[in-house]
Parts: structure tokens; C-alpha cells; sequence
């Protein structure tokens, strides 16, 4: 980020640096917390040309989201090689990577901010349950999806935002364990809902079936049958 440096900008570069300016210090700090001269000060230009691009900083908080949510929908995007699994650990690394350079604006988004009850703000955060809902089903080769393996997908995104909330609240646990964690909570998740559909069985054992011995879900029955011993 560029501090005190002035110099004449298009109206479309000026909006894309103040917007990237304004990320960076909502990626620092609660939002509530980062002033309209904060923001005119990094991006080396004077309050009331901030307000020349951006009527006030609900509507800049809400372009920054924009950007932010549509970097953290492309977190899900993976190529469609090799087991679920490892796809799935290297989406929540990319996932927790964004959740650790961006936490104070992570946890402003999903908790309420300046923007709580916008209709803008609330899309955003659905737009990017939606993106990551149709990446998972993509990847389990669904289009689609009955209820049972609708409810396990969504589920499992509403936790791994949970949990990536509750680690920013002191990063108690290290996340090298959780991301592998989650991914073999959305294994648990579709294991319990195949005990009750055979539908879901028989798309639990496809995925099985191409898990390697050394694959995360794979870890995850051996924990499970070394429990029951």
C-alpha cells in the first residue's frame, strides 16, 4: 500500500485503489474501527475526494466486501484431479489462508459490521455460500442434489465458517489440524446421512472408492475403527 504518494488517477483506478486501501486496513482492523481520513491518509489523497468516489463508508465497506468475497469464492475453486480429500484439504488451506490475512474483516463480515442488515452485505455473504455450495457439488459430480446431500453440503460450510470464526478468537487450536479437520467433518457429515439413505450411500462409497490409504478420509476410518477396538 501506497502512503502520502499523490498523483492524478483515472476514476476508475482511483476507485480500485481506494477500495484496495480500504481492504487492507478492514483486513487490520474491525471496520467500525478504520475512518473515512484513515483511508484518504494511506491512499494519499484528501477526505473530501474520498467522498467524490464513494458517497460515505458504508458504500466503500461494501466495494471492498465485494472484492473480498469474490477473492474467498475463488478459494473453492479446484481443479477436478485426483481424490475428494486432498481437493478438499487444498480448498480449506486457500480457505484459511484468506481467513488469517483478512481476520478482523473476516469476522466483520460474518458477525455484522458497519454494513449489518445491508441487503448488499447479506448478498455478498450468500454469493459466496452459493459459489462454494456449486463447487462442492461439482466436485462430487451432482448437479442434481437431493435433499439429504443438499443439507450435508450446506452444513458443511456453515461449519467450516464457524469454526474458521471461533480460531480467530485466539487460535487456540493450530490450523494445520483443523483444515484436515474439516475435511473429514464433511466425510462424518455424509457417513451419518448414508446411515439413513441409501442414496447417499451409494455416493459415499464412489468416493471411497478413490481414496488413497494415506488420504485424509481414509485416517479418519482408521481413527474411528481404532475407537470402537
Amino acid at each position: 500500500m501506497t502512503i502520502g504518494v499523490r498523483r492524478r488517477m483515472g476514476v476508475e483506478e482511483r476507485r480500485q485503489q481506494l477500495i484496495g486501501v480500504a481492504l487492507e486496513l478492514f483486513s487490520r482492523r474491525s471496520p467500525d474501527e478504520v475512518s473515512i481520513d484513515e483511508i484518504a491518509s494511506a491512499a494519499g489523497i484528501s477526505r473530501p475526494l474520498v467522498y467524490h468516489y464513494f458517497p460515505g463508508k458504508l458504500s466503500l465497506y461494501e466495494a471492498a466486501l465485494q472484492r473480498a468475497s469474490d477473492d474467498l469464492a475463488a478459494r473453492f475453486v479446484e481443479p477436478h484431479e485426483g481424490p475428494l480429500g486432498a481437493r478438499l484439504l487444498r480448498v480449506m488451506r486457500r480457505y484459511f489462508d484468506f481467513v488469517d490475512d483478512h481476520g478482523p474483516g473476516f469476522s466483520a463480515l460474518m458477525r455484522g459490521g458497519p454494513a449489518v442488515g445491508s441487503s448488499t452485505t447479506n448478498a455478498l455473504v450468500d454469493s459466496v455460500r452459493q459459489a462454494a455450495y456449486v463447487q462442492i457439488l461439482s466436485h462430487l459430480g451432482v448437479t442434481d442434489p437431493p435433499a439429504r446431500l443438499e443439507l450435508v453440503v450446506r452444513s458443511w460450510i456453515s461449519l467450516a465458517e464457524s469454526t474458521a470464526l471461533i480460531w480467530l478468537d485466539g487460535r487456540r487450536i493450530p490450523r494445520e489440524e483443523l483444515e484436515p479437520q474439516l475435511v473429514n467433518d464433511f466425510a462424518a457429515l455424509a457417513a451419518v446421512s448414508a446411515a439413513y439413505d441409501e442414496e447417499m450411500a451409494a455416493l459415499l462409497r464412489r468416493i471411497f472408492e478413490d481414496e488413497p490409504a494415506d488420504g485424509p478420509f481414509a485416517h479418519l476410518a482408521g481413527r474411528i475403527i481404532s475407537l470402537a477396538g
